[in-house]
C-alpha cells in the first residue's frame, strides 16, 4: 500500500472535468486507488464519489493504492490533483 497527501491547486477546485480526468487515469493501473478527506475514503475511479468529496482549491486529499503499480499510480493521481490550472 502506498498513500501520499497532495493539496488541490486549482482555483476551481477538483469539479467535473478533472474527476473525470482522475477517474480515467485511476482505470489504467491494476491498483485498487481511493483517495480520502479526513475520514472520508471513496473510490477513485468513480466520478460521481470524488466530486461529492467537494475538494476546492487548499483541499488536503489523500491519495491510497494498493497493487503492483501503486506507486506509480499514486504520483499520476497526485500530480493531477496539483496541478494549477486546468490544463
Amino acid at each position: 500500500m502506498v498513500e501520499k497527501a497532495f493539496v488541490v491547486r486549482s482555483a476551481m477546485g477538483l469539479h467535473a472535468r478533472p474527476a473525470g480526468r482522475l477517474a480515467s487515469i485511476a482505470g489504467r493501473f491494476e491498483s485498487e486507488i481511493s483517495l480520502g478527506r479526513g475520514e472520508e475514503w471513496v473510490s477513485g475511479s468513480s466520478v460521481l464519489s470524488i466530486l461529492c468529496l467537494a475538494a476546492t482549491q487548499g483541499t488536503v486529499l489523500s491519495v491510497r493504492a494498493v497493487g503492483p503499480d501503486a506507486e506509480q499510480a499514486v504520483m499520476e493521481i497526485g500530480t493531477l490533483i496539483e496541478m494549477p490550472d486546468d490544463v
